[in-house]
């Protein structure tokens, strides 16, 4: 260990933990959608930015990523290098000794005492102010190796997310696709082939459907109305009366914080996330319908395609006798759950907490999603003491999570036996490169863990957390998470979080 900023960084330690952060990058789900891809070159990005403090792809979607052109630069250049397609149950790189030790867990583990000696010191300072709370996990054999308070419920912000997206993934998969349908509902005499009296937009919960002309790798509504519109016009359909269908949600649509930048109605129809302007996240001005406006656009676009919308366009249920004319999907829920914690994604933690409910065939509320999300976490054995997920996205002040939930939620998508959960590692922001970590780890005493912790963050006014991973210099994947809920001064409070995953992933301890 050397003086303030002064780390060195061993290139072994970015290609174990590219290596461990994807896992299971053989498997195809997150092969396709992670954003270290088979060959390296999300690995190579991580690295540049290593090199290059500060910099970084802030926009970073799974659907349609930008890697950097082969041969701009002579750190991608050695993607392929970097870090080679991993076989099952294989995690080592291979370039390096230590990397392969790392990687296997054969690495030594950190001792409590000395965890306790790099880390308390930062966990006392005022930045977090007082009872902040911590855990870390040796992942290779789910230990807990350190811990203050961590049996301690704390109010999460959206280190909530780790656990929406778990919950999900573990019971719908990474291949699963929300999809969105255009139903032909029929009329007095109606015969199958024959141009139906109406059709309903049925939304599936989708809020990643969009109406813009690009539509970047997501469900789109104008390919949902050329579709429909093609099917019309064969069944000599010129004119139609349209419907909307929101009812695979139930309850209110507002979240508990009332109307917000942050968040969209929760409705099971939307298109761009409500959004009124052009952005793909973060907050921004939302509609306060966005159902109606996506059938709206709806309507405008089969219009464009040669059929007529009559009549106003109203919310009303598919019946069970309804036909369906055409459907899109989303991308897969890999890479809703990447994209979710990647940028915080508020809009899409609520839609997969209601999603992890409809797929128990429960009320897709919040009641229902709170309910079900538990029982998924339950039945993969996790500590789920005091917690309590009153929403998906962790802008409710009645969440609860232990330190040591979190850190066991990572350690668990980390483990062999539960490749279906590796999203959860892969969408972790990286510091200082990608979503919300682009713009942090400026900090001289929290810079040398640029590009190789990976973690989820957490805000709300007066709380402030962190959750994630590193690999330690001595090789080990470690869990962690840091939660503070008593913060006076968000910036100072967020530079100290950065400090201790920088020092955990190069204590040496």
């Amino acid at each position: 260990m050397s003086g303030r900023g002064g780390w060195r960084l061993k290139t072994w330690q970015f290609t174990a933990a590219a290596a461990v952060s994807g896992l299971a990058l053989a498997s195809a789900a997150a092969a396709a959608a992670g954003p270290w891809d088979s060959g390296g070159q999300r690995t190579a990005e991580s690295r540049r930015a290593a090199l290059l403090p500060g910099t970084g792809d802030g926009d970073h979607r799974t659907e349609a990523g930008s890697p950097l052109p082969a041969g701009s630069d002579p750190v991608a250049s050695e993607a392929a290098a970097v870090l080679a397609p991993l076989e099952a149950g294989d995690l080592a790189p291979r370039t390096g000794e230590g990397a392969r030790e790392a990687a296997a867990g054969q690495a030594p583990a950190p001792t409590a005492a000395a965890l306790k000696f790099a880390l308390e010191p930062l966990l006392k300072a005022k930045g977090l102010g007082p009872g902040a709370t911590a855990s870390v996990v040796d992942a290779a054999t789910g230990k807990e190796l350190y811990g203050r308070g961590a049996k301690t419920a704390m109010v999460p912000a959206s280190t909530v997310k780790i656990a929406t997206g778990t919950a999900a993934l573990s019971v719908l998969g990474p291949d699963h696709r929300i999809r969105t349908t255009v139903v032909a509902e029929p009329g007095p005499g109606y015969e199958d082939g024959a141009p139906p009296e109406r059709i309903v937009l049925v939304g599936g919960g989708d809020p990643t459907l969009t109406a813009r002309a690009d539509a970047a790798g997501n469900a789109s509504l104008r390919t949902l109305a050329r579709h429909a519109a093609d099917t019309l016009k064969q069944r000599g359909a010129r004119t139609v009366r349209l419907a909307y269908d929101t009812s695979a949600y139930s309850g209110s649509t507002r979240h508990p914080i009332g109307p917000n930048e942050n968040l969209a109605p929760v409705t099971a129809l939307m298109a761009d996330e409500g959004r009124l302007d052009t952005s793909t996240s973060g907050p921004a001005p939302r509609s306060t319908r966005p159902a109606q406006d996506a059938a709206d656009a709806f309507a405008r676009f089969l219009a464009e395609r040669g059929v007529k919308v009559e009549g106003a366009v109203r919310e009303a249920a598919a019946t069970d006798q309804a036909e369906k004319l055409a459907d899109v999907r989303s991308a897969p829920l890999s890479a809703l759950v990447e994209r979710m914690l990647t940028h915080s994604d508020n809009d899409i933690a609520e839609a997969l907490a209601r999603q992890t409910a409809l797929a128990a065939g429960a009320k897709a509320d919040f009641a229902g999603a709170e309910r079900e999300t538990r029982r998924a976490l339950g039945r993969l054995g996790l500590p789920l003491d005091g917690a309590r997920f009153a929403d998906g996205s962790g802008l409710d002040r009645a969440d609860r999570v232990t330190a040591r939930l979190l850190t066991s939620l990572l350690a668990r998508a980390a483990h062999t036996d539960h490749p279906e959960l590796r999203p959860v590692l892969t969408g972790l922001p990286v510091a200082g490169f990608s979503g919300t970590l682009a713009g942090r780890y400026t900090d001289p005493e929290a810079a040398v863990g640029t590009g190789v912790v990976r973690a989820k963050t957490g805000t709300l006014t007066g709380v402030n957390t962190l959750a994630g991973t590193v690999v330690s210099t001595d090789g080990r994947l470690l869990t962690f998470s840091f939660l503070a809920s008593a913060t006076t001064d968000p910036t100072t409070a967020q530079s100290t979080l950065d400090h201790l995953a920088s020092t955990l992933a190069h204590c040496g301890c």
